[in-house]
């Protein structure tokens, strides 16, 4: 999958033709402040305010747009290492960090004129660490990017996506219900299952190792921090992965663990 790239847009380049002609007005108007003021030789008048225009064209307008370009290219690298930080490299989800404090403030802003629920959902890449060692790193990172493509077609605009671990994903799902997360978990784990009777599937040369997911999770109806949650959907992604359904459990008090816990994706 090629990195995040992002390009100059139009309104980029709006605001770079914006400085550049500001500059160049700029540079015409102190030229010719500076003739008038300050008039050398002997060529009449106009031909010296015409030659002092054209000169602070000819070096202000490169100058004011090689200004403004690199400007925007700053502003753009320090977007795209904000971005880096916070993303991991192979699917483009929050990473674990980013996926926990956005998980948090969301919970924390959900309104309280409507329902204060939602729910997290895990999902477990199955079978990945068998597919690395039979069929090669790049086999096991193709899984990894299906089972990523169908959880984001699978999910709203306004839901957050992160990558936990190396084969397990997170998903918050704010205003959801039980009925809600079901629908998402089993929208992914029938997406996954139809890679195989897609035209281009994935499935080494030869290969048994199918790919599959487990899902988990928790729905809550009060404020609840990450750590909390994520525990309690951790042991019914577990359970699920033993019972192969779709594990959804309502939580009615915080779980989040104290300062002494240590959790494993941080």
């Amino acid at each position: 999958m090629a990195l995040y790239e992002p390009t100059i847009g139009t309104r980029a380049w709006g605001g770079i033709a914006f400085i550049t002609l500001l500059g160049t007005a700029a540079s015409v108007a102190v030229s010719l402040a500076l003739n008038y003021l300050l008039p050398f030789g002997e060529a009449p008048f106009g031909r010296s305010m015409v030659a002092a225009t054209l000169l602070a064209i000819a070096i202000g307008a490169p100058l004011s747009f090689l200004f403004a370009y690199y400007l925007l290219e700053a502003r753009r690298y320090r977007r795209e290492l904000t971005r880096s930080a916070s993303r991991d490299q192979l699917t483009e989800f929050f990473n674990g960090s980013a996926f926990s404090s956005l998980v948090d403030r969301r919970v924390s802003s959900i309104s309280t004129a409507g329902p204060r629920r939602g729910a997290l959902l895990l999902v477990g890449a199955e079978n990945i660490r068998s597919i690395n060692m039979h069929y090669g790193l790049s086999w096991g990172e193709q899984a990894l990017l299906l089972v990523a493509s169908t959880i984001r077609s699978s999910v709203r605009s306004d839901d957050i996506v992160g990558r936990l671990g190396p084969n397990q994903f997170g998903i918050f799902l704010p205003g959801a219900n039980e009925e809600n997360a079901k629908e998402v978990g089993q929208r992914i784990r029938t997406g996954v299952a139809a890679v195989y009777f897609a035209p281009v599937r994935f499935a080494p040369a030869g290969g048994t190792d199918l790919l599959s997911v487990s899902v988990g999770g928790v729905i809550f109806e009060n404020e609840f921090g990450f750590e909390g949650m994520y525990r309690a959907a951790e042991q019914e992604l577990s359970n699920a992965e033993t019972s192969g359904d779709i594990r959804i459990m309502r939580i009615a008090k915080d779980l989040s663990p104290t300062p002494d816990d240590h959790h494993p994706h941080h």
